[in-house]
């Protein structure tokens, strides 16, 4: 049977952790709590369940603080979470299974991710898989018979453990704060981080979010190094942007350099309000939000291509007197609401 070392970062998380702690305290080894500057009870609750308790200066870096608590690990794997995470019965039960069974060749183990979509988090699936369990230590190896080469690739093992999320308040703001620091210290977002900040203000963003995002996202497009696809991430904030401050030229350059390549979901969303709300044009909207739900994709945010389209359908319809299209529509809306 493997050794697991519990590790987490943690700030101010007094309303969750000893959930957290108490649905996976008897499944591991060790617990190690880095903290990152609490002014509540949190590590006063850890203290229940561990010994390990550790401080680190915050720096504005998660992945910083993620490899100090990495480092103080001891056993075979590591196990990451998060404090408003939360293992059920059933999950436990899957959780000791693995344990008990995991191949030592194992490297990674990835775990479902449940309950995102409740929370309204920057991610689209309501269950999707994370790396949450790693190997302490990773062991390089020789392979091929001929033209050998080192194994570079880990080995992941893709388990049924869900993992439910259940956070007791929403990180965009603190996010999106963390951007905008980034940003203002000259960093440039790696494709990862460009995406991410680009949903985060799509899902989460308040008006100034996006007047302050102008300059990082303008920027993407005049760099020759971002790909299509942040390219029309940027068109997707910069639209947005724009049509908030009423700043039409901005707002159709950047919608028409999006349609140019290829267009999305967000962006016909971006100008079906723009005629619904700024013209009073419901049968223009109506197009652009059946555009939206049938004729683009969504790249950042899932529901700019189902709910938001089609609830955009069934007021531009009803506004229209076409009760019995706005009905359809609603009849669709409902069905995908129930699919969640």
């Amino acid at each position: 049977m493997i050794s697991i070392s519990l590790c987490m970062i943690v700030k101010d998380e007094e309303a969750v952790l000893a959930r957290c702690l108490g649905s996976v305290a008897d499944l591991v080894d060790e617990i190690i709590v880095v903290d990152t500057g609490s002014t509540d009870r949190t590590k006063e609750i850890a203290a229940e369940y561990t010994d390990r308790i550790y401080d680190f200066k915050w720096i504005n870096d998660f992945s910083a603080a993620r490899n100090y608590a990495f480092s103080l690990a001891s056993c075979d794997y590591i196990y990451s979470a998060d404090a408003d995470e939360v293992l059920d019965e059933e999950n436990r039960e899957r959780f000791r299974l693995l344990k008990e069974r995991l191949l030592p060749q194992v490297e990674i183990v990835q775990m479902k991710y449940g309950n995102q979509l409740q929370y309204n988090t920057v991610y689209n699936y309501d269950e999707e898989y994370r790396p949450k369990l790693f190997k302490r230590l990773r062991q390089f190896t020789w392979i091929e018979p001929i033209h050998e080469t080192v194994r570079l690739q880990p080995i992941v093992y893709d388990s049924d453990i869900v993992i439910t999320h259940k956070p007791s308040q929403g990180h965009g703001g603190r996010d999106l704060a963390n951007f905008e620091r980034q940003v203002g210290e000259g960093r440039r977002l790696s494709r990862h981080l460009h995406n991410m900040y680009a949903r985060e203000l799509l899902i989460a963003g308040e008006p100034e979010h996006f007047r302050r995002a102008c300059a990082c996202f303008e920027g993407s497009t005049e760099d020759p190094e971002r790909s299509a696809e942040e390219l029309q991430e940027a068109f997707c904030v910069l639209s947005r942007a724009y049509r908030l401050q009423g700043d039409l030229p901005g707002f159709f350059r950047y919608t028409m350099k999006a349609m140019a390549a290829g267009g999305c979901s967000e962006l016909c969303i971006e100008l079906g309000l723009y005629y619904e709300q700024d013209r009073r044009d419901p049968a223009e909207a109506a197009m652009w939000y059946y555009n939206a739900a049938y004729e683009t994709e969504p790249i950042l945010t899932l529901e700019s291509g189902g709910t938001q389209a089609l609830e955009g359908l069934v007021r531009c319809h009803r506004q229209m007197g076409q009760e019995e299209q706005a009905a359809e529509y609603e009849r669709q809306l409902e069905e995908s609401i129930n699919e969640v």
